[in-house]
């Protein structure tokens, strides 16, 4: 191939569309993880890397005090390959202890604080994790107590919210939020955080394989079956955090703003929010959860340029009628990723905010970016844009699994280095997705003549008509274009005549009607009669995911229990 890629030109046809300051064919780094933390405290010591209700840590401070853990974790018989699991918001803590745990040498298994313990058992059974780090706080501390009971796990790192706070706002939640503090047992079968890191941080060096060595255990698939821990090499990792770094176009490095509304132990925040943000030298404003009146606060006061969100956030900014008191004007770039962001969606909050949001596509086992509209050039609404620095995707038949061609529609195939290693412990389940040299990734979708990518579906949720295929999203994104539409989801429902039919959940936005009536005679030039759903269902709220997607798992089993099946 040439410098450029032209040679490839017809096979990969992204290539003319490629933007100059991100070469598609650009050397990436194939380094342990925790390079990006010292490269930055090299280059921007004395930056804030770290900002907590506005307690701060310098580049200088955050190594030293993740150098400190590491020695801790040591101490507490990590070695390489021993998976430590973070059982945190965002918090310093979790910043500190995800890069002191791969220092040690040990794996990372991230863990949602906001799980049931039965889901969490899983998942520290499967991992074979040895020690959990968690706060005393009553919505997790509880939890990581059960799990110390009941699990392998022989050691427990308690982190305290108040000394992460500074003190005014300390005082504050003593005298305010104690309730939410848990009461911590104190046996030899758990350490404060303060034990953990009094040291001097001269920690044992481990010797790395960056392209086979396992950084992160990243879960996965807990929605159809037994989560999945997908095998998230310092490779895999690093590169997939410099692809994304490359892509913003003209960062300042050293002074970057991103705003760290979504949780740390997502996939997406991790690589996104917090290692691109280091890459690039930014400050981190973190937020332990996302609370709209907090967010549109600290976008107000403490002006983040980046904001990495999903499209329920966007949605809640656009429809809240705070946020007209707020300056949003400081974002220069928000990420979309992790669901389909609506067409108007993405323009109302543009031009809120003045600034551009661009599409992303990734999965827990791509590390997790595939692709993401260009920030600067072409930005292609409805679609997720081009592929990332040095990876290929092809579209391959739902049958026969050949190659399709410019336009077609199947199954969307990712080849890079950000590609996992596997499934941990799950060598099947690792082949059936892991074939012809491509990750298989279950989404529907086609390539145009630009090399922009669209999704279309996921193959699970397709719905089958009389044998035609009706793709949900493509249902979602025109009833959207209706006005009084704040939210929509639309499921496959048992039909007597065509075996499934589509029907639409919906979310009026406040002030607002909409009847039955009014959305089938608006959708009637733009669906075709089979896919005009057979059903609706109006409601307040909509079933998310923990991180804010909306989620069709829960109206998936209503329908099922209210038909029988």
């Amino acid at each position: 191939m040439n410098a450029d890629g032209s040679s490839q030109g017809a096979h990969y046809p992204w290539l003319k569309n490629y933007p100059a300051f991100a070469p598609w064919n650009m050397p990436l780094p194939s380094a342990p993880v925790f390079n990006i933390l010292h490269d930055a405290a090299a280059k921007f010591a004395d930056r804030p890397a770290m900002d907590f209700f506005g307690k701060h840590w310098t580049y200088a401070e955050t190594a030293a005090l993740a150098a400190q853990a590491a020695k801790g974790f040591q101490k507490l018989g990590v070695t390489k390959g021993t998976r430590v699991g973070l059982l945190l918001p965002n918090t310093p803590y979790y910043i500190a202890a995800y890069f002191g745990v791969l220092m040690a040498g040990g794996i990372v298994v991230n863990m949602n604080p906001l799980y049931a313990v039965r889901e969490l058992e899983v998942m520290v059974k499967d991992s074979g994790a040895e020690i959990l780090v968690t706060m005393d706080l009553t919505a997790m501390y509880p939890k990581a107590r059960t799990l110390l009971n009941n699990t392998n796990i022989r050691k427990l790192v308690v982190c305290s919210m108040t000394e992460a706070l500074p003190l005014g706002t300390a005082v504050l939640f003593n005298l305010f939020r104690r309730s939410t503090v848990a009461n911590v047992e104190e046996d030899d079968r758990q350490i404060w955080w303060e034990e953990l890191v009094d040291n001097d941080g001269r920690h044992d060096r481990v010797v790395l394989d960056p392209k086979e060595d396992v950084a992160v255990l990243q879960y996965t698939g807990g929605t159809t079956g037994l989560p999945k821990g997908a095998m998230l090499t310092h490779a895999n990792i690093t590169a997939n955090t410099r692809m994304v770094a490359s892509w913003h176009g003209n960062p300042v490095y050293g002074h970057e703003k991103f705003l760290a509304a979504l949780p740390f132990f997502h996939v997406f925040a991790m690589t996104v929010a917090l290692l691109c943000a280091m890459d690039l030298g930014a400050e981190i404003i973190m937020m332990p959860r996302f609370e709209l009146k907090d967010a549109l606060k600290k976008i107000d006061k403490k002006k983040p340029t980046v904001f990495p969100a999903v499209p329920t956030i966007f949605t809640a900014i656009n429809t809240s009628p705070l946020s007209k008191n707020y300056d949003l004007t400081s974002l220069n770039l928000c990420i979309s990723g992790g669901a389909p962001l609506p067409v108007e969606v993405k323009h109302e909050f543009e031009e809120r905010s003045g600034c551009v949001v661009v599409e992303g596509y990734g999965l827990s086992e791509t590390s997790p970016v595939v692709c993401t509209n260009p920030t600067h050039g072409v930005n292609k609404a409805g679609s997720v844009g081009l592929p990332m620095p040095n990876t290929i995707i092809e579209i391959r038949a739902l049958d026969d699994d050949r190659v399709l061609g410019i336009g077609e529609k199947g199954e969307i195939c990712v080849r890079g280095p950000q590609v996992m290693k596997g499934y941990w412990n799950r060598p099947q389940e690792t082949a059936d997705v892991m074939k012809n040299g491509s990750f298989h990734t279950g989404d529907v979708g086609y390539i145009d003549e630009d090399g922009y990518v669209f999704i279309v579906d996921r193959i699970k949720d397709m719905i089958n008509a009389s044998g035609y295929k009706i793709y949900p999203r493509m249902v979602e994104e025109a009833i959207h274009l209706h006005p009084a539409v704040e939210e929509v989801t639309v499921i496959g429902v048992e039909d007597p005549y065509r075996g499934q039919a589509p029907k639409a959940f919906i979310k009026v936005r406040d002030g607002m009607t909409l009847t039955e009536a009014e959305i089938r005679e608006f959708l009637k030039e733009k669906l075709s009669k089979i896919e005009q759903p057979a059903q609706y269902e109006f409601r307040d709220v909509l079933p998310k995911t923990l991180i804010g997607k909306l989620s069709k798992k829960e109206l998936k089993q209503e329908e099922a229990a209210r038909s029988g099946g």
